[in-house]
């Protein structure tokens, strides 16, 4: 109990001198890569799951972005082709609109002549390859939600069990300044470990919203290209 005391009163005085010392020097607080430092080895970890999961956040939204944007004309073009029977030209017109639903309908025209349950299995395996495209690497995001806070609590279990190994060797001559690499190492890796999971978390229901927005979007323009193989021929 005695040892407790003297280690509160210690620190308490440790930590008031450091802020009236920095206030008569006006030294600047500790910068972010400082703290990292800090963190130990375990910051690299958690480093290179947050540079890699901002790559392909700014990746696929991009990419999931592009995908987006379809001629708001372009149904209306490949019906007017249909009804004219200028399939070359729907096709081509097709090839020309790099996005899904081009991609779909393009499969679909190809199928024409063949039974409509085949054109429609075609249109949706198409739009199912496509939907895949764009849904690659948001996985990884998912994996860094949960893994980066593991590992940050990693390194905060491995900084407390440093600082109660430096207690106990210290013996009755315990300094403040012994305990804390490995009270550093606890809380950086924590907070580093939590702000990049949250992060990732947030960019991964993000693109997963703008995919889902994709899906939908092609299963109306398949229901609207079967529709228009079903018209009745006049």
């Amino acid at each position: 109990m005695n040892k407790l005391i003297s280690l509160q009163i210690n620190l308490s005085d440790t930590l008031n001198n450091n802020l009236e010392h920095m206030q008569e020097e006006g030294e600047l607080t500790m910068s972010y890569l400082e703290l990292a430092f800090k963190g130990g080895w375990v910051m690299i970890p958690i480093i290179l799951l947050s540079v890699v999961a901002v790559y392909i956040f700014f990746e696929r939204y991009f990419a999931i972005k592009k995908a987006e944007k379809v001629d708001l004309n372009f149904m209306n073009k490949i019906k007017d082709y249909i009804h004219d029977d200028k399939l070359d030209s729907a096709i081509t017109l097709c090839q020309s609109s790099e996005n899904p639903v081009a991609k779909m309908i393009e499969k679909g025209i190809s199928r024409i002549g063949r039974p409509l349950n085949d054109i429609n299995a075609a249109v949706e395996n198409v739009g199912k390859l496509e939907v895949y495209k764009l849904e690659k690497g948001l996985p990884f995001l998912a994996t860094t939600a949960g893994a980066a806070p593991m590992i940050g609590f990693l390194g905060t279990v491995m900084g407390m069990i440093r600082a109660f190994y430096d207690m106990s060797m210290a013996g009755a001559n315990i300094d403040v300044g012994l305990l804390s690499n490995g009270i550093y190492t606890a809380m950086i890796t924590t907070m580093s470990g939590l702000m990049v999971g949250i992060i990732a978390f947030l960019a991964y229901n993000a693109l997963v919203a703008k995919v889902e927005n994709v899906v939908f979007r092609l299963e109306a323009n398949t229901t609207e290209f079967m529709d228009l193989l079903n018209e009745p021929v006049n």
